[in-house]
């Protein structure tokens, strides 16, 4: 009598080969079973094979696809195959078995390492379809804020004053504090140079102009950036996730105006006012070296600093602050509405923001200088 979960195969004349299996033939046996189809076709080479299922106690999916190969071996091997011993239920889970399915290429991408054209190629695609995405959002938000302009009394003023606390509040110690130093340590490199040649009260114009002019509005920017841009495209990417935005447009909201606008114009807002702070504090960290290092009074220095600033260094400086913060605010909204899938997908999209506006960043002020240049 043979084992309960067990086979043995009995060779008869002309080459036929009988498979019998009995007891279970489920997952946990699948391994055992796969081994049979070498043992039967490699030992015996059969002209015909008859597998006889007439004391399998148990079958599921996994016995019936080991029949299923065991037959598809056959037909490869050009042996008649037979089956005996079906009950209804056996046939049943055996038609569970999609052949045609089995024989389809899977329909996973399959990975294929890319040379450096492809690479290049996939890259400047990327590049354009982000362009014209960020420049499709920005179009819509113009509408968005000439409709908010148009309606003041439909702006949401209350989330305004928040994101101006977040933005600007929030975000003045670390600009004041950045700033500062900066101010501090340009005004102690700079010093050791002009001081070899008596020129220690031209420190304070090196340190005024290059705040006020450049170093100001982007440092604020970069910083609004990071905290702020991230922030803007992480907040929205999360409603995105959840579906919230999907919500806001079903009860007859725009997504848009409800989210973007208050963002933006909280932006616009607050960055022209961090950046003069920005200055101010870079200044008083100059100051500091000037009195302390290069005996300097605080007259003297502050008097010299109001000389090398002219009217027209702190509107172009505020004009680029405004710029900046448009640019810093859409991009962090546009980054969150692209949000598809999971946290992972809200983590990329805040780490693509704060680098695409860092680039734009960059970018507006290197046009900038070369504007200027040609109106001053």
């Amino acid at each position: 009598m043979p084992h309960e979960n067990s086979y043995h195969i009995e060779a008869a004349g002309g080459g036929a080969v009988t498979l019998v299996l009995t007891g279970r033939m489920d997952l946990e046996r699948f391994g055992e079973l796969a081994g049979l189809i070498g043992a039967v076709f490699d030992t015996h080479n059969p002209s015909k094979l008859n597998v006889d299922m007439g004391g399998v106690t148990y079958l599921d999916s996994a016995g019936a696809l080991f029949i299923v190969e065991l037959e598809d071996e056959a037909r490869r091997r050009s042996v008649v195959f037979e089956l005996s011993g079906l009950s209804r239920e056996k046939m049943g889970i055996l038609s569970l078995i999609d052949r045609d399915a089995m024989t389809k290429p899977s329909l996973a991408p399959r990975e294929r390492r890319m040379n450096i054209v492809e690479q290049l190629g996939a890259a400047s695609l990327a590049a354009v379809r982000d362009v014209y995405d960020i420049i499709s959002f920005s179009g819509e938000l113009i509408c968005e804020l000439g409709y908010s302009l148009m309606h003041l009394q439909k702006v949401r003023w209350g989330d305004v004053v928040s994101y101006m606390k977040k933005v600007g509040v929030d975000g003045l110690p670390i600009v004041g504090l950045i700033s500062f130093l900066l101010g501090l340590i340009m005004a102690f490199m700079s010093s050791l140079q002009l001081k070899q040649f008596g020129a220690n009260i031209y420190v304070a114009s090196l340190v005024a102009v290059a705040m006020v002019r450049e170093l100001g509005p982007i440092m604020t920017a970069i910083i609004v950036a990071g905290r702020s841009g991230s922030a803007f495209a992480a907040e929205i990417g999360t409603m995105k996730v959840n579906e919230e935005v999907d919500a806001l447009a079903t009860m007859g909201f725009s997504p848009m105006r409800f989210l973007s606008v208050p963002k933006v114009i909280a932006s616009l807002l607050t960055v022209p006012v961090l950046t003069v702070f920005a200055s101010i504090f870079a200044i008083m960290g100059g100051l500091i070296v000037g009195v302390l290092g290069l005996n300097l009074t605080i007259f003297t220095y502050i008097q010299q600093t109001m000389k090398a600033i002219s009217i027209f260094d702190i509107v172009s400086g505020l004009v680029k602050s405004v710029i900046f913060a448009a640019a810093i605010s859409a991009v962090g909204c546009q980054r969150g509405f692209k949000v598809r899938g999971g946290a992972e997908a809200v983590g990329n999209a805040t780490t693509s923001a704060v680098v695409t506006s860092i680039f734009l960043i960059i970018v507006i002020d290197s046009t900038f200088a070369i504007i200027l240049h040609y109106i001053h």
